[in-house]
């Protein structure tokens, strides 16, 4: 199968700081993929997690060097794949082999890349860093967010009780949509939703937290553990989290991590592990996406797209519309 590249491609560049005012649509060679790299014809791309970070598309070219085996289908040239990598605000992009995966039958572009790197660390979440069991409580702070709401859906799927907190009433409606079972307002002070939570609990406080927030409900996650329980602090929304010494965690003894996806994605069998899986459960119906906003591929689309998600006026997914 032979497939045509051109040399040159258009890109959304920043060629200077500024907000999205300073974007320009240019055209630039298309990359040339290294041995171990395969190139993409890009159709798809989406914000948040991270602006141009996923992308669906299709396999243009094999890498030079073997692919070792492992769990997925094998690359074909011509197939539907989705990857993690970076650099998908333009036509064509490269990616290492072992982070592509054939998007199976059933699954749709739009609903393939809304799902890519916010269900990947979704996963990672709650298969590693805390294995979340049937019976288990868990808190997902920011539960209207993009990998709030895969958290909260992950959740009643392995058989969780979900708390989620968010901002307001139309959150609310979101996340408890996507199966959260008790929704607390940020609204209310602090130690009234603690109270909350410990009476939904039983008194004794959930297994997990899941925290964006960072620096401002730092404090609160220790109030609304159980003992051996873990707390999980992945984003810094609010800022980082400040400094603690490890004697903090020995009234509870409680675990603290903050993982961060390329660690878990970045072995080749990894990635195909978590690939496999998240296709399985999507394919069960076992998952919803929520998608906000369709944007062209234009400076002016994609400068929108970034006013758009600045304003936090958004829920679920951006996309870019980049080829057919």
């Amino acid at each position: 199968m032979s497939i045509q590249i051109p040399k040159t491609m258009k890109a959304i560049q920043v060629p200077k700081t500024g907000g999205p005012e300073v974007f320009t649509l240019a055209e630039i060679p298309v990359p040339t993929p290294k041995d171990h790299e395969v190139l993409i014809k890009v159709q798809w791309t989406t914000l948040p997690f991270t602006a141009g970070q996923d992308a669906v598309g299709v396999l243009v070219t094999l890498p030079k060097s073997s692919m070792s085996h492992i769990s997925l289908r094998p690359l074909q040239l011509g197939q539907r794949v989705l990857t993690c990598q970076s650099s998908s605000f333009a036509e064509y992009m490269v990616a290492p082999w072992w982070q592509v995966a054939q998007i199976p039958e059933g699954i749709d572009s739009k609903e393939a890349v809304a799902m890519a790197t916010t269900l990947f660390t979704a996963m990672y979440l709650v298969r590693e860093s805390y294995d979340v069991k049937k019976g288990d409580w868990m808190l997902v702070r920011a539960a209207a967010g993009g990998v709030g709401l895969l958290l909260c859906q992950l959740g009643k799927y392995f058989g969780a009780n979900v708390i989620g907190t968010v901002s307001t009433p139309e959150k609310a409606t979101l996340a408890k949509s996507a199966g959260a079972d008790h929704i607390l307002l940020t609204s209310t002070p602090s130690e009234e939703n603690v109270k909350t939570i410990m009476s939904h609990t039983g008194g004794k406080g959930v297994h997990v937290v899941y925290d964006s927030i960072g620096k401002d409900t730092w404090e609160e996650d220790f109030e609304v553990v159980r003992p051996k329980a873990t707390i999980v602090t992945f984003g810094n929304s609010s800022g980082p989290i400040p400094p603690f010494a490890p004697l903090k965690l020995f009234p509870k003894a409680l675990k603290v991590t903050r993982p961060t996806l390329s660690q878990f994605i970045e072995e080749p069998e990894d990635f195909a592990r978590y690939a496999t899986e998240i296709f399985d459960i999507v394919k069960k119906g076992g998952l919803k996406f929520s998608i906000h906003k369709v944007y062209p591929f234009t400076v002016e689309g994609v400068a929108q797209s970034q006013r758009d998600m600045a304003s936090r006026g958004t829920t679920g997914k951006l996309l870019i519309h980049v080829s057919e």
